[in-house]
């Protein structure tokens, strides 16, 4: 029996996610959900569209609702909301409140009896686990992560959110001395704005006060506070031409030394390099969305992230079959 699947939001990381269902043979996409008019939402595979108030009533037909929506306003209260009803899982990306949003989604999972994982994606998910794999194995260094050249979608998210703007691309960009500081294990002590730099594109309405929408961007808290930050103000023909894909990547890097006086130093990369950011991200999601509904038919309930699934519960094959294969 196919694992039944429903796509809460269907922007880019909604399609995304029908687009990597279509490719996992153990899975079925059997429902959309939108807060818009589902008369104008047309999907690749004609899957069905309903309103998100009809989700409720389909409860039963469902066994993981995947969340697409964004983590600056969206996923704080649609996750809680849902997980007391249904399997979700999200891809909730602002770093310091994950604790906040494990906690209220871990409550509502477990009054609902009803399994969940956040932050599903590269980073945090991917990155998160090689991270914690890294820092395991040499607990004697040094954590480096870098993101981009690439747009970040939960960035440019918070910057449409911002009154003024129309829309909106925010590229990190790896600053390279840092990186090759880094990779020849020298073991540097960089702060955040040393390591990244952020590059705003913005179309604002006509009349917006440009000031204040760049005030806004670079002030905000979580998200560009803490970097040098250039805004730049285009046309939206400047920006379809010019800013319409959605590329991204970045570098995990654990230094460290083993030995009793230090002396051998090792470096761990962990690199990706994505054309699509949002395609790439849902295909991460399918992957633990397959994990959490195992895990929840051996007993597994509340929140989970990705440290605390076994890393086999990921792929289609057995264990036998993984065991066989790929070990």
């Amino acid at each position: 029996m196919k694992i039944r699947i429903a796509i809460v939001g269907y922007g880019n990381l909604g399609r995304g996610v029908e687009s990597a269902v279509s490719f996992c043979d153990d899975m079925e996409l059997v429902a959309v959900f939108t807060r818009r008019d589902p008369q104008n939402v047309d999907t690749h595979t004609n899957v069905p569209v309903y309103h998100i108030d009809k989700a409720i009533e389909m409860k039963n037909d469902i066994d993981v609702m995947v969340l697409c929506g964004g983590s600056a306003n969206d996923l704080p209260e649609q996750t809680p909301e849902l997980a007391e009803h249904f399997n979700v899982i999200d891809s909730f990306d602002t770093h310091a409140r994950i604790p906040e949003h494990f906690a209220n989604v871990d409550a509502a999972s477990r009054k609902g009896d009803k399994i969940s994982l956040i932050s599903a994606g590269w980073d945090p998910g991917l990155f998160s686990f090689n991270r914690m794999i890294s820092q395991a194995i040499l607990p004697n260094g040094n954590d480096y992560t870098f993101w981009g050249k690439g747009v970040s979608q939960g960035h440019s998210d918070a910057i449409r959110r911002i009154k003024g703007v129309v829309d909106a691309r925010q590229y990190t960009i790896p600053i390279e001395e840092a990186v090759e500081q880094v990779r020849s294990g020298n073991n540097p002590e960089l702060s955040t704005r040393e390591k990244h730099k952020r590059v705003c594109y913005v179309v604002a309405e006509d009349g917006a006060d440009l000031a204040a929408i760049e005030k806004e961007i670079v002030t905000m808290p979580n998200y560009f506070a803490d970097y040098d930050t250039t805004v730049n103000f285009i046309s939206m023909e400047e920006l379809v031409a010019n800013h319409n894909g959605i590329p991204h990547g970045g570098m995990v890097f654990r230094t460290g030394v083993t030995g009793f006086n230090g002396t051998n130093k090792h470096v761990i990369e962990y690199k990706i390099q994505l054309d699509s950011n949002p395609e790439f991200t849902s295909s991460v999601i399918t992957a633990y969305a397959r994990a959490i509904y195992r895990m929840y038919t051996d007993g597994a309930r509340g929140c989970k992230t990705v440290f605390d699934v076994a890393p086999g519960l990921l792929h289609p094959a057995s264990a036998e079959e993984l065991r066989r294969n790929l070990l």
